[in-house]
């Protein structure tokens, strides 16, 4: 059998939560720096990055504005894409390789934790934006996945659904399967090999686009 790992973004991919954050970034936008679609910039980028971006020489404003997101992310609700639990419980049952590598830093996934504390025990590794120096669109997050597992780029296959994800995914060499959540099919197709519009055809779309047999 072709030996696979999967690797997949969190928001927006595993968790239906990217309406949300558009959202709170949105309504940021609007009251600090007069942009109302300020979330779209952002998608991909670590809080740390985000925040640099969107105040560059205004420390205090960053603190301000990461506290914000901290209340925010305490009362957000975590619900999955259709058909993510049942893919990564068929994963983990048939002893896949699989990890989350998200751009979330780990007070943020103290929070998923809380909410779905399931989450931990149904992949193998969880890499967050505090593991690796550069952020999407860098490759450096997909590039340690596959690390992680011993893994060459043609064995890697990786679920995203924001630009700078996708576009950290193709740099790295590996299979680019696109979540139509956050963007239109149109537009994520010419940055992946396979879209998708949830998880629930996954199994069979992932066998007659790339031969799997899960």
């Amino acid at each position: 059998m072709k030996k696979a790992v999967f690797l997949f973004d969190l928001d927006g991919v595993i968790f239906d939560t990217e309406g949300q954050y558009t959202e709170f970034w949105d309504g940021i936008g609007s009251e600090y720096l007069g942009d109302p679609h300020l979330a779209e910039k952002l998608k991909g980028e670590t809080i740390t990055q985000s925040l640099r971006r969107c105040f560059p020489d205004d420390f205090v404003r960053r603190e301000e504005v990461r506290k914000k997101l901290y209340d925010f992310e305490a009362g957000m609700k975590f619900r999955y894409v259709p058909g993510a639990y049942e893919f990564l419980s068929y994963l983990k049952e048939n002893h896949f390789p699989a990890a989350i590598v998200t751009s979330s830093n780990r007070d943020k996934m103290a929070q998923v934790y809380k909410t779905r504390p399931e989450i931990p025990d149904m992949v193998d590794r969880i890499l967050t934006g505090d593991d690796f120096a550069r952020s999407k669109p860098f490759p450096d997050c997909y590039l340690m996945g596959m690390d992680v597992f011993g893994a060459v780029p043609d064995e890697a296959y990786i679920f995203e659904d924001s630009f700078n994800g996708l576009r950290a995914g193709r740099d790295s060499g590996g299979h680019v399967i696109a979540l139509a959540t956050t963007n239109s099919r149109e537009s994520v197709a010419p940055y992946s090999d396979l879209v998708l519009d949830d998880f629930r055809s996954a199994s069979e779309s992932l066998s007659a686009n790339f031969g799997l047999f899960l």
